[in-house]
């Protein structure tokens, strides 16, 4: 994903949850996540067959 795609994409996703109301500090990058999803989309894959270079 480029820098221009993830501008538009980034003020659609909620923020994290941190602090007194619940929630923890996020694991990965919620770019990483997004760029997950997308290759699983465009290839068919499943996620457990993503390369090791996306998040978990």
């Amino acid at each position: 994903m480029t820098d221009q795609q993830w501008a538009l994409v980034k003020p659609l996703l909620p923020p994290a949850r941190v602090g007194l109301k619940g929630g923890r500090r996020e694991k990965h990058p919620q770019r990483r996540i997004v760029d997950a999803i997308f290759y699983v989309v465009r290839t068919g894959c499943a996620w457990r067959q993503l390369p090791k270079g996306f998040a978990p």
